[in-house]
């Protein structure tokens, strides 16, 4: 009997506030077509979070993003009260999902005391904890929520692919490959950094000063290109240094 595979991160959304805003308040086929949209980019990230985070067995998991997305995305039309002044879209529509996690968890245990019904339907979300009482999220990087370990490597994998597009396009498969090689392979891939006369053959450096140049060069478009990213969907620039140490620290928190 083959055993289900561990769920996937998925590839969490970068999502431009106007994409909210048209999924929300547009006309009902440009709403049904942004909503699809956001939709496609945040299932796989919020159903690693219900089953990685909550616990939660992955055939409820996928009943309860049905069920979230028929009666509060669709029905319920919370992105409305989504509020781009208010905070970050990640965290409200967190936040949304776990507060109907646990509305489904006080029905399944209602049902079970009732004498008509035995709640076995959504057995498995019984024991759903409550939110607390100030309905904020863990803190990044202090819970391990899959939730925010999927957003900080979609984020970074974003930047890596802009930033690998931006080089080859212009003439600097040089400053990509060293940096391939010393600052991606050894922190997201696990690599040992390959030896001095590998990285001259694959780069055509000439000398360690015109090595040391070259990442110097990467690193700093790297961080350019992840600024970028960012201010994609933050607020102003604040909330991208914001988003920043909150990169830092959930992905520390990731690979101890």
């Amino acid at each position: 009997m083959a055993t289900e595979q561990p769920p996937q991160y998925g590839q969490f959304p970068i999502t431009p506030w106007s994409l909210v805003g048209r999924a929300a308040n547009a006309t009902p086929d440009a709403r049904r077509d942004s909503l699809g949209q956001l939709l496609q980019r945040y299932l796989p990230a919020l159903r690693a979070h219900l089953v990685l985070r909550k616990g939660i067995k992955p055939q409820a998991a996928d009943d309860l993003m049905q069920g979230f997305i028929a009666d509060k995305v669709v029905a319920s039309e919370i992105l409305a009260r989504a509020d781009r002044e208010r905070g970050k879209f990640r965290t409200f529509l967190c936040t949304a999902l776990d507060h109907y996690v646990v509305s489904q968890s006080r029905r399944t245990r209602a049902k079970k005391r009732s004498p008509t019904g035995d709640g076995s339907a959504m057995a498995d979300i019984d024991d759903v904890a409550e939110p607390a009482d100030d309905d904020s999220p863990p803190a990044p990087g202090e819970s391990g929520d899959a939730f925010d370990v999927a957003w900080a490597r979609q984020v970074i994998e974003s930047a890596v692919e802009i930033m690998r597009a931006d080089c080859l396009a212009g003439g600097r498969r040089d400053v990509w490959e060293l940096f391939d090689l010393r600052v991606l392979g050894p922190t997201l891939r696990g690599e040992e950094p390959p030896p001095y006369e590998q990285i001259v053959k694959q780069t055509g450096a000439t000398s360690p000063l015109q090595l040391s140049n070259l990442l110097v060069t990467g690193k700093r478009m790297f961080l350019r290109t992840l600024r970028g990213v960012i201010a994609e969907y933050a607020r102003d620039d604040d909330e991208v240094e914001e988003e920043l140490r909150d990169l830092k620290s959930v992905l520390a928190h990731a690979m101890t």
